[in-house]
């Protein structure tokens, strides 16, 4: 298995970690009752538990976009040292940035995001330069 698709399948078990994380912490604060039902007028979750679920609805995003590049890359025959480092940097800085989320460090997370985005753009980089 090529780096760049390591890369994904451990991104894609970070965001079923984060999802877990972000349920147990809304259950916690809201209850189970109110989850299990339709979710009409629950109350917006707050503290650790909305960071956790705005961390993984970005990383939701996120990994859209890196799976459609690390497949186009892969299929393409375009993987390369560089595709396989901004791989690698993309899943360590979205660790670091849900970490970091949760904890509730506002520019570090910031940072992260930025640093993940360069990952992103460094497995794009085959496609844009040729």
């Amino acid at each position: 298995m090529t780096a760049e698709l390591s890369m994904l399948f451990w991104s894609a078990a970070l965001m079923i970690v984060q999802m877990l994380i972000a349920v147990s912490l809304v259950t916690l604060q809201v209850g189970l009752v109110p989850l299990a039902g339709n979710r009409e007028g629950l109350p917006e979750a707050t503290g650790m538990a909305g960071r956790a679920g705005r961390a993984h609805r970005n990383m939701a995003e996120n990994l859209v976009l890196f799976a459609a590049l690390v497949m186009v890359v892969h299929l393409g025959g375009m993987a390369n040292e560089t595709t396989a480092l901004g791989a690698q940097i993309f899943f360590f800085a979205r660790l670091v940035y849900a970490v970091v989320y949760l904890a509730g460090i506002p520019w570090l997370r910031t940072g992260m995001f930025l640093v993940s985005l360069a990952g992103i753009l460094m497995v794009a980089s085959p496609m844009v330069m040729g």
